[in-house]
């Protein structure tokens, strides 16, 4: 038997850091998804329990803002393309008014960090989104390049054969054969 989950990122995120947070007694704010404000300073030994209690579940305290914005910059784009309720908006304008920085600011940061554009990492994550659907859901690609704010089916299939090598209906090709041979 084969049981599929979904969860929400965020949410999961955000229920660890409290239960682990309020097991030290200590008053703090979450602020998005990789920035904690403790209301009064945190002796070396508190921060060295901290890191102990997040380390297992893979989250790492960092002395790095640099990396602490590329991360907030991820969850932003992830917000950006996994809300339902999202309107096609201005990647630049968007990642500015929630992010607080100037987008040139932004852009640069992140590509230093990760040897790769905000542009191109959106497209990344849009693509790998439109693989999951594709195995997941019953949506026709059409549905699926709406749902992902492409222009067109086209946009979406050349990005995607760009990306992967394949066109989308290739990919679904392989997925069920492979799914046969099971």
């Amino acid at each position: 038997m084969k049981l599929l989950v979904t969860y929400d990122q965020r949410r999961l995120f955000e229920t660890l850091l409290k239960e682990k947070l309020d097991l030290l007694d200590v008053d703090y704010k979450i602020m998005g998804n990789n920035e904690i404000v403790f209301e009064d300073d945190l002796s070396t030994e508190l921060q060295n329990q901290i890191s102990q209690l997040l380390n297992p579940y893979g989250i790492e305290v960092t002395e790095q803002q640099n990396l602490a914005i590329v991360d907030r910059i991820k969850s932003a784009i992830n917000d950006m393309l996994t809300s339902e309720d999202a309107q096609i908006v201005n990647t630049s304008d968007f990642l500015s008014e929630k992010l607080n920085y100037s987008y040139s600011y932004l852009s640069n940061l992140f590509s230093e960090t990760t040897y790769t554009s905000i542009e191109n990492y959106i497209i990344l994550c849009k693509v790998d989104k439109a693989k999951e659907l594709l195995l997941q859901t019953d949506l026709t690609l059409t549905e699926i390049a709406f749902k992902l704010h492409y222009s067109s089916v086209a946009h979406l299939s050349r990005q995607f054969k760009k990306t992967t090598g394949l066109t989308p209906s290739m990919f679904q090709n392989i997925i069920q054969k492979r799914k046969q041979l099971k």
